[in-house]
């Protein structure tokens, strides 16, 4: 007697897989205060295990002295390009006068312009400016309250993805045994290779929007003095710095650029900045993106924007840095996964396919 293995209809199928996806989601934003350092952790914990390992093998240091001393050049690091950072705002500080004068013409300008253009006389544009600047320090006390509160739990959040980055990198034996404890001996081939894999590709990841990051920096400060900008240093660095933020970053930096610019310079080197700030990104995008970052991480363009828009909506800014990564790791883990590898395609696409191909006929 044979038994038929009964398969539900399409329909029950797909609300499953929506049900199951929308309990997901929902998961994952009540989890955020947890999940989201601790991805970060795990990002960073990745990034300094090589460092981590070559303090145990050659320096013969205990796991826990390793790991801390990985996490202290980390922060001095980052410590270095924020100081540097903080150095270029500091001559800002020194030259308020003078920016200060330079504004005051600039809005003497901007308001004939309106005048102008638009009829209406600088006495009814200054009532209005007036009226907004006593709405906002009305309400001064409640913007300072949440931005003290915001300020905290930044730092806050900071130090959870330090401890988090300390204690994966001490317990990263212990973790990886569990992975490959949890399932059967004839998977554990393949778990290991996505293991593997994962930190392969997001080390390097991470390594290539670096590297993108100071020849982009470089390339802005190098253009930017060359054509007599003020604070060249400076708007290197926020073209570089934003340019790690997938898509929305060049706005960002377009929009810093142009205003410090402008109270600093004249129209023309604002336009001349602007302008710049795109052929940059035009650059990056086409040329330093696919060779430096794009041969890591093989994601299509239209899936990356769709997951940095979720990101975005799940967990704001940080959602939009994360949202590449974690997407790599579906990606792998699906390419591995027979039954998910429809999966893999799409988040691929025909890109790392040709790529094959290519490879293939010139081993051929």
């Amino acid at each position: 007697m044979t038994t038929k293995k009964l398969i539900a209809p399409f329909y029950e199928r797909l609300a499953l897989t929506l049900i199951g996806i929308c309990v997901l989601g929902y998961l994952v934003i009540v989890a955020k205060e947890l999940l989201d350092p601790l991805i970060f952790g795990l990002l960073f914990a990745i990034l300094l295990l090589p460092i981590s390992s070559f303090f145990e093998r050659k320096c013969k240091l205990p796991r826990s002295a390793s790991s801390f001393l990985s996490i202290m050049l980390l922060v001095i690091f980052v410590g270095g390009v924020l100081y540097l950072v903080g150095n270029q705002i500091s001559g800002i500080a020194n030259d308020w006068p003078m920016l200060k004068n330079q504004v005051t013409q600039s809005v003497n300008d901007l308001h004939a312009w309106v005048e102008q253009t638009f009829h209406i006389n600088a006495h009814r544009q200054m009532v209005y400016v007036n009226d907004t600047a006593k709405k906002i320090m009305s309400s001064g006390g409640a913007v300072l309250g949440t931005t003290f509160g915001a300020v905290s739990s930044l730092a806050l959040f900071y130090v959870f993805i330090l401890i988090f980055t300390f204690f994966i990198l001490f317990y990263r034996k212990l973790l990886i045994t569990f992975i490959t404890w949890v399932f059967n001996d004839d998977n554990k081939s393949v778990v290991m290779d996505i293991v593997e894999n994962i930190q392969k590709i997001l080390r390097q990841y991470i390594l290539g929007l670096v590297i993108e990051m100071v020849i982009v920096a470089t390339i802005a400060i190098a253009v930017f003095w060359m054509i007599g900008i003020k604070y060249a240093v400076l708007l290197g660095l926020i073209v570089g710095l934003f340019n790690i933020i997938p898509y929305v970053g060049i706005f960002t930096a377009l929009l810093l650029s142009t205003l410090v610019t402008f109270a600093t310079g004249n129209i023309s080197q604002t336009l001349t900045t602007a302008v710049t700030v795109i052929g940059i990104h035009a650059v990056d995008a086409n040329f330093l993106l696919p060779a430096i970052v794009g041969s890591k991480v093989r994601l299509n363009a239209l899936i990356s924007f769709i997951g940095i828009i979720i990101g975005e909506m799940v967990w704001g800014l940080s959602g939009m840095f994360l949202s590449i990564p974690v997407m790599a790791i579906m990606k792998i883990v699906f390419d591995r996964v027979e039954s998910l590898k429809p999966w893999g395609y799409l988040l691929g696409g025909d890109y790392e396919y040709k790529e094959k191909a290519k490879e293939k006929m010139k081993t051929e």
